[in-house]
């Protein structure tokens, strides 16, 4: 079984087209991301880096204790090839999906999420025309990056639907809030309107639709916590054993 510590963003929602495209059993543990539950003593011993989403094999294949992995790419290269599936094996096809898998992780992840941290900060923060034009140009750029690879491949890897698909696919979908005009993209819409269509994108991209929490019934006090928890953050203390 896998145990798969997830909120429904992006970066969660990647592994969870994989287990159902796959059809790997799973359990959802929950980690309200806004809360704090990533910053628990038990979280940060699967994940020292203090962020959703986490796997737990409770079976891994050597047969030893359950194996803890964080890092939605890494995840995934376990699980695609726990099953055998959408993970191509031979020298040319396996690096070729490697090769899109770490642009997503190291590019459009990142730069997606800064643009869409810039465009919600509010007139309070000050004037960040800078960071939103910055960041919404570098998104625009990333579509265009994927419409060109998409203009002579089905998919990213090429003939194959992989992981690599499935990493990029939930960044893809709030394209109008990260400022950009999908017709623009024309490659890209073919893939991404593909990808909506499958069942398993479908049920992927729907786990977690009932976490969401009502902001507006947060008090205040735990409104000013959680900002406090989240933003600026800094490096956190070494847990020196007593």
């Amino acid at each position: 079984m896998i145990d798969l510590h997830y909120w429904p963003t992006p970066n969660g929602k990647k592994v969870t087209i994989l287990l159902e495209e796959a059809g790997i059993p799973y359990n959802i543990i929950k980690c309200n991301i806004g809360k704090g539950d990533q910053f628990t003593p038990e979280f940060l011993a699967m994940n020292p880096n203090h962020r959703m989403p986490t796997m737990v094999d409770t079976a891994p294949a050597d047969g030893g204790a359950p194996l803890a992995i964080f890092e939605s790419g890494a995840i995934m290269m376990y699980l695609a090839e726990k099953v055998g599936r959408f993970y191509p094996q031979d020298l040319r096809g396996k690096h070729t999906v490697q090769e899109w898998l770490i642009w997503q992780m190291a590019n459009q992840g990142p730069k997606s999420g800064e643009c869409g941290h810039f465009r919600r900060l509010d007139a309070s923060k000050g004037d960040q025309t800078y960071g939103i034009t910055r960041f919404t140009d570098e998104v625009n750029r990333m579509y265009g990056v994927l419409n060109n690879r998409l203009y002579k491949n089905r998919y990213l890897a090429g003939d194959q639907y992989t992981i690599a698909d499935m990493i990029s696919y939930p960044w893809t979908i709030n394209w109008k809030m990260q400022g950009q005009d999908i017709e623009e993209f024309p490659y890209f819409k073919r893939w991404q309107d593909e990808l909506a269509a499958r069942p398993g994108v479908q049920r992927g991209m729907a786990v977690g639709a009932d976490f969401a929490e009502d902001q507006s019934k947060l008090s205040q006090e735990e409104k000013d916590r959680r900002a406090k928890m989240l933003y600026n953050q800094r490096a956190r203390p070494v847990a020196v054993d007593a």
